[in-house]
């Protein structure tokens, strides 16, 4: 990567970091080509290897940008609480939060895109070690989730809430159901109903 040290350059390598988040977002790992991330982040196309050494390099950086943004929101969430989530359903929405994203910009079509991004991440073993630590981060917010609702839950307990979590959501979206965050809703709620 080549650095950009002045302001300018930093906020034009931000700016392609965040056109390729979009696009990730929008269209997966296909979207995101060189011409496609400058005409989104209205630069030169040249500044898309300019500040990046490889295409490669730009999803990394564009996918780690996705990842902490995901993860800052979900610590903002978690942060923000007035209370304790002691309640079941607010549990369950919290820890579906964390998932796949707020509730709010969670069509079938999103959460599609998201277990797309995940997987297609498999096939391509540089972001594995970026992928490992984010998720990671994530189990620790999850975590932190459980405790502050008073549902201590180990690391095993923990593989297979989100096990159930994907497994529910990906059933859902092979069989076209047009809500697979309400699949993953009503398996978690009922086995961590069973929990408590």
């Amino acid at each position: 990567m080549t650095t950009a040290t002045t302001p300018k350059g930093e906020r034009r390598r931000q700016a392609l970091v965040e056109a390729a988040a979009h696009l990730l977002v929008e269209g997966g790992f296909e979207a995101v080509r060189h011409r496609a991330v400058a005409e989104r982040a209205s630069l030169p196309l040249a500044s898309t290897t300019y500040y990046f050494e490889s295409l490669d390099e730009l999803i990394a950086a564009a996918l780690e940008f996705l990842g902490r943004s995901e993860l800052a929101q979900g610590r903002a969430v978690l942060d923000g609480l007035t209370e304790p989530p002691r309640d079941l359903e607010k549990l369950v929405e919290l820890v579906l939060d964390q998932l796949l994203g707020p509730a709010d910009t969670n069509d079938a079509e999103a959460v599609l895109l998201r277990y797309e991004r995940l997987v297609a991440t498999g096939r391509r073993p540089y972001l594995r070690p970026l992928m490992l630590e984010l998720g990671g981060e994530l189990r620790g917010l999850l975590h932190e989730t459980f405790t502050r609702a008073g549902a201590e839950i180990d690391a095993a307990e923990l593989e297979e809430v989100i096990a159930l979590v994907d497994g529910s959501v990906v059933n859902a979206l092979i069989e076209v159901y047009p809500d697979p965050r309400a699949a993953a809703r009503r398996m978690l709620r009922e086995v961590l109903g069973r929990r408590r």
